[in-house]
């Protein structure tokens, strides 16, 4: 079989990101904020080219660029952005989403991209946008309830039983802060009573989720059908399709004849 995958770093050695890990722990980071995505936004905007971890870490919490109102409120907000976001220069995977970052052309298209790349960092993220937002995503407007989220969580407890030592008032807290967080990102619409919203077909998280799947050693005919692309919604039958309109746009260079894959994510 032989195949052209072009990816910015083609000889960094694989990394698999928690969300694609199937033996990552689920965590309860989202108990304490939500997605922190204005935040991101803002600490991203205006900025020519990605930076270290020292650098986004000086500009949260000594240049206070967040405008928050205590050096404690910036470390704690430097804190979970870093987990939440991997923002580092030097990092494969935040290096993959900054590229498709700068490339996105629309408000909607950066929101998109960020929330791919939030649950390729987060396993639980991941799970549910897969599993449970998914089918939400198909039939949308439909209705996005905390309840169904407790459930999906009481209901992972076999497989991933470190939620087992989580307490009621923290799954709840994750539950809450995943909606809203979902919401922020253009998944969801409303504040009590939230509907899934349907994402349009962008090639920026098209992009990212090839480069994550190539990152962790994706092969291409795996990568084409790969389950990941749930978290636009679309089912592993409609990847290549999709890939094949993205190729007609221009977003991407898609080619598959038999089982010899091309695919250029980089130079559209």
């Amino acid at each position: 079989m032989t195949e052209r995958v072009r990816v910015d770093k083609p000889n960094v050695a694989h990394v698999t990101p928690p969300g694609l890990d199937l033996h990552a722990p689920y965590t309860s980071r989202l108990s304490a904020r939500s997605a922190l995505y204005t935040e991101l936004h803002q600490l991203l905007e205006g900025a020519y080219r990605p930076l270290t971890q020292g650098e986004y870490r000086a500009r949260v919490v000594d240049e206070n660029c967040l405008a928050k109102p205590s050096k404690a409120a910036r470390a704690k907000t430097w804190k979970e952005l870093k987990t939440r976001y991997r923002l580092d220069a030097e990092d494969p995977l935040f290096a993959a989403f900054w590229v498709e970052w700068e490339r996105c052309s629309s408000d909607a298209e950066r929101s998109l991209t960020a929330y791919v790349f939030f649950a390729l960092n987060d396993r639980l993220v991941a799970e549910l946008g897969a599993e449970f937002l998914y089918p939400l995503l198909r039939r949308a407007p439909a209705e996005l309830r905390i309840a169904d989220v407790l459930a999906f969580i009481e209901r992972s407890a076999r497989s991933h039983p470190e939620t087992r030592g989580w307490s009621d008032e923290t799954r709840r807290a994750v539950a809450q802060k995943y909606s809203a967080s979902i919401r922020d990102f253009g998944l969801a619409r409303g504040t009590i009573r939230k509907t899934s919203v349907r994402p349009a077909l962008y090639g920026a998280p098209v992009r990212l989720l090839v480069r994550a799947l190539r990152l962790a050693g994706v092969l291409p005919l795996d990568l084409v059908q790969a389950r990941a692309f749930k978290l636009l919604g679309l089912d592993p039958t409609e990847v290549i399709d999709a890939l094949g309109e993205m190729n007609r746009v221009g977003a991407l260079r898609f080619r598959m004849q038999g089982d010899v894959v091309e695919l250029d994510v980089r130079g559209v």
